[in-house]
């Protein structure tokens, strides 16, 4: 039935299209046929993680596995809302191609961005006026609230910071003050807060390992 296909000595796009939506039909896989998108949204932030972890390790192949990982979850989306004449892949690539388009006018356009600087710039301006942002309020209520606390905290520090909102954080005003107060320094030195406390957490495993096996010795 699927002769052509598992012929193949080598697959793109495409097949991949056609696989997803052969493992959705009614002779495909009964799991894959039962799954929602609130049901697989775990999954893509773990295979998210995944591909950080293969970069951090500077693993090519298993960064080349984890990636199709991610692009499965995004053609699997993509899928359930082909199946409800809603939008599929092909509009998905559409819109990010037109999204990179408008927001790269110093390459498609007629704008001067001569450093990274002023890329970030623009680039912040033209979201904000695509997504009728008015006020730098809007902008940072558009950062999700699903992302880890830390991060989304920083966010929000460093958005309020570049329009002029910088006040001091009592750190003894609770666990939850203590963290902001940390943040706020850390923005302060352009640290990333989550990879500092990622760091410092290796350093934490690497110690206890030590101080574990000194103890059986």
């Amino acid at each position: 039935m699927y002769e052509a296909l598992l012929a193949k000595d080598r697959y793109d796009i495409a097949d991949l299209l056609e696989i997803m939506t052969i493992l959705r039909s009614p002779t495909g896989c009964p799991w894959d046929r039962e799954q929602t998108h609130a049901s697989i949204r775990k999954s893509f932030v773990e295979e998210t993680y995944e591909v950080i972890e293969a970069i951090n390790k500077d693993d090519a192949e298993l960064l080349c596995e984890e990636l199709g990982d991610v692009l499965l979850q995004v053609v699997f989306h993509a899928e359930l809302e082909r199946e409800k004449g809603v939008f599929d892949f092909g509009d998905v690539c559409d819109g990010i191609c037109k999204k990179l388009i408008v927001r790269h006018p110093h390459v498609f356009g007629d704008v001067t961005a001569e450093t990274s600087e002023e890329v970030l710039s623009n680039w912040d301006a033209i979201k904000r006026r695509t997504k009728k942002q008015t006020t730098t309020t809007q902008a940072m209520e558009s950062v999700p609230r699903e992302l880890p606390a830390l991060m989304r905290a920083q966010k929000l520090l460093h958005k309020g910071k570049k329009a002029g909102y910088e006040p001091e954080i009592d750190p003894a005003g609770g666990i939850g003050q203590k963290l902001m107060a940390v943040l706020q320094e850390a923005d302060r030195m352009d640290v990333d807060a989550e990879q500092a406390l990622s760091d410092a957490a290796d350093a934490f495993l690497a110690d206890f390992a030590a101080y574990e096996q000194n103890r059986t010795k």
